[in-house]
């Protein structure tokens, strides 16, 4: 696959022109926070928030951008004579998703006993994912922001209460969608359990988890979760990051009542509020 001049030019850090860019990859970008808009009156440009990560997001959303893994100088002849392969080019060198917990939870990996207990300040990663089963009793919380995800530990006695209020299990499995690939959400569809996801409070996050998440487990499987406090919170959030969001975003809505309801209490108070501010 030939990589686009405006796919390049964004990871050499430079603007791009919004016509320039395929219109489906821009807003599935800016859905992931990954691109700035940059206004010039009527017209607008792009440039990437951070292009290591616009990188990693485009290698794992699709094996053909793992080129941009390779230096200009390696051919394919060069690499067939190092490595005797090749399409070495095409494999993603990294499949699955991180697992973190904050107590043990007894899993299977290929049918062996696999016990989930990560040391604070680490966390594990499955790659193996088609093998990896949990108890059906436990509630899978995905966790969108890195940081948060490292540090549940503190996070904990915000997520036990939140879960005792919504009657779900208190055994948690944590996962992260990082790096941004498909593999977490067909495990998710392979599994029973209940998925809760925790995001940023603002209209991309919520986005995300309607067409990433939602549309594939249902209602019944799937919630956002939702603070109680979040009205209060959303009073200091941010205006410029709604702003930057509302035209690709505005339409968005939920037949679920209380997903719809943050969807308009974050239009009423026009901010968006980051998971961070979570973290005890």
């Amino acid at each position: 696959m030939a990589i686009s001049a405006s796919i390049h030019a964004l990871l050499a850090g430079e603007q791009v022109a919004g016509s320039k860019l395929n219109s489906k990859l821009r807003d599935e970008l800016l859905a992931e926070g990954m691109l700035l808009v940059i206004s010039h009156g009527s017209r607008k440009s792009y440039r990437a928030r951070d292009t290591e990560a616009l990188k990693r997001f485009l290698i794992d959303k699709d094996e053909s951008f793992r080129i941009l893994e390779i230096d200009a100088s390696d051919s394919r002849a060069s690499m067939a004579i190092e490595t005797g392969n090749s399409k070495l080019v095409m494999v993603r060198s990294c499949p699955g998703f991180p697992v973190n917990s904050y107590e043990p939870i007894e899993c299977f990996l290929d049918g062996e006993a696999f016990i989930v207990n990560p040391q604070e300040g680490s966390f594990l990663f499955v790659a193996e994912w088609e093998k990896f089963i949990i108890p059906e009793d436990v509630v899978v919380i995905g966790i969108e922001n890195m940081e948060n995800f490292r540090m549940i530990r503190k996070q904990r006695v915000f997520f036990e209460e939140y879960l005792q209020v919504h009657k779900l299990s208190n055994r948690v499995l944590f996962v992260s969608r990082y790096p941004q690939s498909t593999d977490l959400r067909r495990w998710l569809c392979a599994i029973p359990n209940h998925y809760l996801y925790f995001g940023d409070f603002d209209l991309a996050g919520i986005n995300i988890f309607l067409f990433e998440f939602q549309q594939y487990l249902g209602k019944e499987r799937s919630s956002y979760l939702i603070p109680d406090d979040v009205g209060f919170r959303l009073k200091s959030g941010s205006r410029k990051r709604y702003d930057e969001q509302y035209c690709r975003f505005k339409d968005i809505k939920s037949d679920v009542c209380e997903l719809q309801q943050l969807i308009d209490l974050i239009c009423h108070e026009r901010r968006a509020y980051d998971q961070e501010g979570y973290m005890c």
